[in-house]
């Protein structure tokens, strides 16, 4: 499958909703980007960023009020309700099966519900549940499932229905880590082999980070980034240093780097203390240099300290917030 050509396009897209005083308030404000096909695409963003809504609007759950949403290059509106069949998604889980269905009546009725229901199409449903661990709970009523059962079951059904673009919202929300860590290594399966397109809303930054090749992150209803997660990562690797001092820190240090340098902390250890600091600018270094010296720190040790992308997206957000 050509990987140049958009699977999904999100442009201008705005909405406004009605709080109890009446005042507007503007959820989504003018979000705007691309999913190419065969991308993993994760987005991210704080509760109440917009990541939810935006996904409504692009399903049709809800209206937008301003803006043009395109899913394989046709006007999502215009082509409403037909171009639902190329779109599936988990939007809430297990909430989302009925609970005294069998794991296979429920893969069967979702899926023929998108017209996937042949033979074939059945092979592939126990497939999907060989991959998901859940063959020997084919036959179980979903009620019945553990809460990690029951939302690999979600997945499987939104699957099952084999359109070429699929919206995962928190797909390991309750999974133990070794569930997690399935989940996470069937979804990059699916994606290499089938070369189906993925966008994954999470608060597991492990999942995006392990899973998606690309990050959206959104903040109060806008896009802040829109990066790959190879390039952030590297950006934020050559900022994060962890210096430590020989001896306990001097009296007024932690106050003094908090004030030179946003997020920067310092814990204290027998073997000395141990400073923590993202530096943004290049002479940055130089200026943490003076700070350390002007209070008679005695460095032992400088190195990269090593991120990971909860620390590069806690970062963004921080300066976001800041900025608004």
């Amino acid at each position: 499958m050509s990987t140049s050509a958009s699977a999904l396009e999100v442009e201008s897209l705005t909405k406004v909703f009605k709080d109890r005083g009446g005042i507007a308030v503007r959820a989504v404000d003018g979000v705007c980007f691309k999913v190419k096909q065969g991308e993993v695409l994760g987005l991210l963003g704080p509760n109440g960023a917009g990541k939810t809504t935006s996904i409504k609007c692009i399903l049709g759950l809800m209206r937008p009020d301003s803006g043009r949403i395109a899913l394989f290059g046709q006007d999502a509106q215009a082509a409403y309700p037909r171009i639902l069949a190329k779109a599936s998604a988990v939007l809430e889980g297990s909430r989302n099966l009925y609970w005294r269905m069998s794991v296979w009546e429920n893969v069967t009725f979702f899926a023929a519900l998108h017209g996937a229901a042949s033979p074939e199409d059945r092979q592939y449903f126990g497939r999907l549940l060989k991959l998901f661990a859940l063959e020997d709970k084919r036959d179980t009523e979903v009620r019945k499932l553990s809460q990690g059962m029951k939302q690999k079951a979600s997945v499987v059904c939104a699957l099952a229905r084999r359109t070429p673009l699929v919206f995962l919202d928190e797909p390991t929300l309750g999974l133990d880590v070794e569930t997690s860590l399935e989940l996470r290594s069937v979804l990059k399966q699916l994606a290499r082999e089938e070369g189906r397109t993925f966008v994954v809303s999470s608060h597991d930054m492990h999942v995006i980070q392990d899973v998606c090749g690309r990050v959206v992150i959104m903040s109060s209803g806008r896009v802040v980034v829109d990066d790959q997660v190879s390039h952030l990562m590297s950006l934020f690797r050559t900022k994060a240093y962890r210096i430590g001092l020989r001896g306990p820190s001097p009296d007024g240090l932690h106050a003094r780097l908090a004030q030179e340098f946003a997020g920067a902390t310092v814990t204290e250890a027998e073997a000395g203390a141990e400073i923590k600091v993202n530096l943004s600018e290049d002479n940055d270094i130089y200026r943490l240099m003076d700070v350390l010296r002007s209070m008679d720190s005695v460095i032992d040790q400088i190195s990269r300290e090593e991120v990971d992308l909860e620390k590069v997206y806690l970062e963004i957000v921080r300066e976001e917030r800041a900025r608004s």
